[in-house]
C-alpha cells in the first residue's frame, strides 16, 4: 500500500509526504520521455539562434543586407545585450517561478522568447535588431531557472545527472542545424540578402509553436506542489504516474525509501534567500559561481566570434563558416551525450574537475599551435572540436550543479543568480571584448581571447576539484535539506 501525505489540502500547514522518494525510486519510463521532449528542446531552439546569429553577422553586415549594422555590433553590442537580457531574465522570471510555479512560468518564458524572435525577423534598423535580441535573451533567461528546476525534480536520482547534462548539450543540435541552415539561407542563389536571415529566425518560431503545444502536457513538479499547499494534487498526479509506469512494466514498484514532513509556505523572500545560498552555503556558493564564469567567458566570447575568426584570419567565404560550426556544434553534443553517464557513476566531483581542466589545458595548446601559424580553417576546427568536446560537458555540469546543491524553495532563484552573475562576468564582458580582439586582424590578440578562456576554464576546475559536491544518486532533499523540513527534537528533519 503506498504511502500518503497528511494535510488539510490545498493552503498551508504541515504535510508529511512520500513524493520525493516515490519519484526517485521511479524507473524510466515513456512519461520521463514526455518531460525530457517537452521541457528539454527548447535549448536546440536556442542553439539555432544563436550559431544563426554568429554566422549572418558577416551578412548582416554588406550592404543590401535590410541593415546598417557592422559584424562587430553583431558579434560584439548584439551579442552582449542578448546576454545582458538572459541575464535580467533569469532574475526576474526565477524569482517568479520559485514563487508561482515550474509549470506557469515555462510557458510564459517560451511565449516571451518565441515573440521577441519573430520581431527580430523583422528588424529594419539596427535599434530594434538589438532591442529584440535583449528581449530574447530575457525569455531564454527566463527558461533556464524553470526548466532546470523543473527538470532535476521530476527526473530520479538515478538517471539525474545525464539527463540535466544531455538535455543542456542539446543546445548542440540546435547549432548544428542553425549553422548548417545559414548556409542555405547565405545562399544568395536561393534568397535575397535581406530575406535569407529574416527567414532563418522566423523558422525557429515555427518550430517553437510545436515545442509549446508539447509543453502543455508537462505537468507542475511535485516537489513544488506540496510544499507550497497543493499536497493533494502532488499525490494525485505520483499516483497516477505510478500506476502508467506499472502497467507500462507489467510489474509493482518497490515501497518508496521514507518520507519527510514539510511545514508548507506560499512563498520565500529574498533576504532568505540569499541567507540560505550564501549564509548556509557558502563553499557551494563559490563553487555556482566559479562554474559559470568559466563557461560563460568561453562560450559566450568565442562560440559567438567564430565566425569572424574564420572570416578575418582564414579568408572563409561568409556562406561557408556554417560547415565548420556544425562540426565543433557535434562535439560539443557529443560530450554530454558520450560522457553524461559518468556523472551518475563515477561521480560529480571528478567528471566536473576533469572536464573543465581538461578543457582549459587543451586550449592554452590550440592558443599555441594558433599563434605559431600552425593551424588552418580545418585544423583549427579540430583543435576546437576536442576543446569543446570536454567544454561542453562541464560547461552542461555547471547548470546541474546549481540546480542541485540548494534548498527547493530557492532552486529556481538559485539558477538564476549563479547564471546571471556568472553570465553577466562572462558572458556580457567576453563579447565585448572578443569582438575588438578576434577582429583586429592581429594573431597576438586572439591567442590573448584564447588563453583568458582557458585560464578561467582551469581556474574552475581546481575549484570543482575541492568544492564539488559529490550529489550522484542521491535524491535532492538528502543534497540539500529543504527550508520547510520540519526538524525533530534533536535539531534533524523528520523523515
Amino acid at each position: 500500500m503506498r504511502p500518503t501525505s497528511s494535510s488539510a489540502g490545498s493552503g498551508t500547514g504541515t504535510v508529511t509526504t512520500a513524493v520525493p522518494a516515490r519519484l526517485d525510486r521511479l524507473p524510466w519510463s515513456r512519461w520521463h520521455w514526455m518531460i525530457v521532449i517537452g521541457l528539454g528542446t527548447v535549448w536546440i531552439l536556442d542553439g539555432l539562434e544563436v550559431t544563426i546569429v554568429g554566422n549572418v553577422a558577416g551578412r548582416l553586415a554588406e550592404e543590401g543586407s535590410g541593415l546598417d549594422i557592422t559584424a562587430a555590433q553583431v558579434t560584439g553590442v548584439a551579442a552582449a545585450l542578448y546576454v545582458a537580457g538572459a541575464c535580467l531574465g533569469a532574475l526576474f522570471f526565477g524569482w517568479l517561478t520559485d514563487r508561482y510555479g515550474r509549470k506557469k512560468l515555462f510557458m510564459i518564458t517560451l511565449a516571451v522568447y518565441l515573440g521577441a524572435t519573430a520581431m527580430t525577423a523583422l528588424s529594419f534598423e539596427s535599434w530594434w535588431f538589438f532591442l529584440f535580441r535583449f528581449l530574447t535573451g530575457f525569455g531564454i533567461g527566463g527558461e533556464y531557472a524553470a526548466i532546470n528546476s523543473a527538470i532535476d525534480e521530476l527526473i530520479p536520482s538515478l538517471y539525474r545527472g545525464r539527463v540535466d547534462l544531455i538535455i543542456n548539450g542539446s543546445y548542440w543540435l540546435g547549432a548544428i542545424g542553425g549553422a548548417l541552415l545559414s548556409i542555405v539561407m547565405l545562399d544568395t542563389d536561393i534568397f535575397p540578402k535581406d530575406l535569407g536571415w529574416r527567414l532563418s529566425f522566423a523558422l525557429g518560431v515555427v518550430l517553437g509553436l510545436v515545442i509549446l503545444l508539447v509543453r502543455r502536457h508537462v505537468p507542475e513538479s511535485l516537489r513544488w506542489q506540496f510544499i507550497h499547499g497543493h499536497s493533494e494534487e502532488a499525490e494525485e498526479l505520483v499516483t497516477s504516474v505510478e500506476r502508467e509506469i506499472e502497467k507500462e512494466k507489467g510489474t509493482e514498484l518497490p515501497p518508496p525509501a521514507g518520507e519527510i514532513t514539510i511545514e508548507q509556505r506560499k512563498s520565500i523572500g529574498f533576504g532568505t534567500i540569499a541567507t540560505t545560498v550564501f549564509g548556509r552555503y557558502p563553499r557551494r556558493a563559490v563553487l555556482g559561481l566559479s562554474l559559470f564564469i568559466g563557461q560563460a567567458f568561453l562560450y559566450n566570447a568565442i562560440t559567438f566570434g567564430f565566425g569572424t575568426i574564420l572570416i578575418t584570419f582564414f579568408d572563409v567565404p561568409t556562406g561557408s563558416t556554417g560547415y565548420y560550426f556544425a562540426v565543433i556544434a557535434a562535439g560539443n553534443f557529443l560530450g554530454p551525450l558520450l560522457l553524461g553517464r559518468l556523472f551518475d557513476t563515477v561521480g560529480r566531483r571528478i567528471m566536473i574537475a576533469g572536464t573543465y581542466l581538461l578543457s582549459g589545458v587543451l586550449l592554452f595548446g590550440t592558443a599555441w599551435l594558433f599563434g605559431r601559424g600552425s593551424l588552418s580553417a580545418a585544423t583549427l576546427t579540430a583543435c576546437w572540436c576536442v576543446v569543446l568536446f570536454f567544454a561542453s560537458t562541464g560547461a552542461s555540469s555547471a547548470y546541474l550543479t546549481v540546480s542541485e546543491i540548494f534548498p527547493m524553495e530557492t532552486r529556481a532563484m538559485a539558477i538564476a543568480f549563479f547564471y546571471a552573475l556568472g553570465t553577466a562576468a562572462g558572458g556580457i564582458s567576453g563579447p565585448l571584448v572578443f569582438a575588438e580582439l578576434t577582429e583586429s586582424g592581429v594573431v597576438g590578440d586572439t591567442v590573448l581571447a584564447f588563453q583568458i578562456g582557458a585560464g578561467l576554464m582551469c581556474a574552475a576546475g581546481i575549484v570543482a576539484a575541492f568544492l564539488a559536491v559529490n550529489a550522484e544518486r542521491r535524491s535532492l532533499e538528502d543534497i540539500a535539506e529543504p527550508l520547510s523540513a520540519v526538524r525533530d527534537s534533536k535539531g534533524s528533519a523528520q523523515d
